[in-house]
């Protein structure tokens, strides 16, 4: 319990000061659980407790992320949507399996520094996007499409690591007959829920912190993955008033992550990660992957390369999914691997979000003043 004081006190602190930066505060988070743990101070230790807010705070996260994947939505936006996600895909996820490849990492471990390469961080691209005041763009809602596309494909990531080992037909078709079934009784109680959930007493609040925690215990009672029936639980929840059970959640999600990152950092052993030089050069080809894609998109999506520019400032970070990933599934190895690159990619990110695209316009202005006064057209 001491432990978790002193990380909550120093994050506490930490949060004052990222949001007088208007700087994301996860890198911070992180970093202060390296500090704070065997690999710097040593002060503070994970145990039962940090173990169980911990995951929680996991629970939490997936069930939020669920809430944003909408059905309707999805079929909506489907043409622009498909062609911004498969982009990004395409581009990220090959050029993080080779890069993890060309170090020697074993295939496996490679899909999963794959998987992180790919997946931006969803709390800092919203969080730049609204701290750099850039909502209003058109970019930005390509940004958030983005990260919902990125959230389809991390369930499939999700089943597709649960299902090593356990047979993946059965799993998948025990998996989604479970999901079937959580879909069909919100359809069908649908009604009701809004009823119930638009009340103005703590009913929806206890509901919402209790529908997640027992859809946890029912996914380890059927043997199916937790992360994937939490985030379909959301899914399918967002049928009825996700904006009143994304408030309810948004407090217990933002406590019980700050507790996640931190004993993330704790728990980080960089023992037998690759060196310095060839972990560096892993992380400026995560940067320049999303360079890459974001152009790519802005040229495709909204017809001119720049916007590609705005896109890629907000999505280079890599964050909380990328670190669940390696925690549920990855070895120390992994986990330490992708720690570090998310460490460098959220500072990286979080500078471009809030300097980048200023740069690349200043650049370009000192381009078109050379070019005057060469007397170039």
């Amino acid at each position: 319990m001491q432990g978790l004081a002193v990380a909550l006190l120093v994050c506490l602190a930490l949060l004052v000061l990222s949001k007088r930066l208007a700087f994301p505060p996860i890198p911070f988070y992180i970093v202060a659980g390296l500090v704070l743990g065997e690999l710097g101070l040593g002060i503070v230790a994970a145990d039962e407790i940090s173990a169980f807010l911990t995951r929680i705070g996991l629970l939490f996260l997936l069930f939020s992320m669920g809430l944003q994947l909408r059905p309707d939505q999805i079929r909506t936006r489907s043409t622009s949507f498909a062609t911004a996600g498969i982009i990004d895909g395409a581009v990220n996820i090959p050029l993080g399996l080779l890069g993890a490849l060309a170090l020697g990492i074993p295939f496996y471990e490679a899909v999963l520094i794959a998987a992180a390469f790919y997946i931006s961080s969803s709390a800092m691209a919203v969080a730049s996007l609204i701290e750099n005041k850039k909502l209003f763009l058109a970019e930005a809602e390509t940004v958030v499409w983005l990260m919902v596309f990125e959230d389809i494909i991390l369930v499939l990531f999700v089943a597709l690591f649960s299902a090593q080992g356990q047979g993946a037909a059965y799993l998948f078709a025990r998996t989604a007959a479970v999901i079937a079934a959580c879909f069909f009784a919100v359809r069908f109680a649908r009604k009701p829920l809004i009823s119930f959930l638009s009340r103005e007493d703590e009913l929806p609040l206890v509901f919402s912190f209790s529908a997640v925690i027992v859809t946890a215990w029912l996914a380890g009672m059927l043997g199916v993955p937790e992360t994937l029936l939490v985030i379909a639980l959301g899914s399918a929840l967002s049928q009825t008033v996700p904006v009143v059970l994304e408030a309810q959640i948004h407090p217990f999600r933002d406590v019980f992550l700050i507790v996640f990152f931190v004993f993330f950092g704790i728990s980080i052993d960089f023992s037998g990660i690759p060196p310095l030089p060839a972990l560096a050069g892993l992380a400026v080809l995560a940067l320049l992957s999303k360079l890459l894609s974001g152009i790519l998109i802005g040229r495709i999506v909204h017809r001119r390369a720049v916007s590609g520019v705005e896109i890629w400032s907000h999505t280079a970070a890599r964050g909380e999914f990328s670190i669940a990933l390696a925690a549920v599934f990855g070895s120390a190895f992994v986990s330490g691997t992708v720690a570090a690159l998310v460490v460098i990619t959220s500072l990286g990110g979080a500078l471009l979000g809030k300097y980048g695209f200023a740069l690349f316009r200043l650049r370009a202005l000192r381009n078109l003043a050379e070019s005057h006064r060469l007397g170039r057209p």
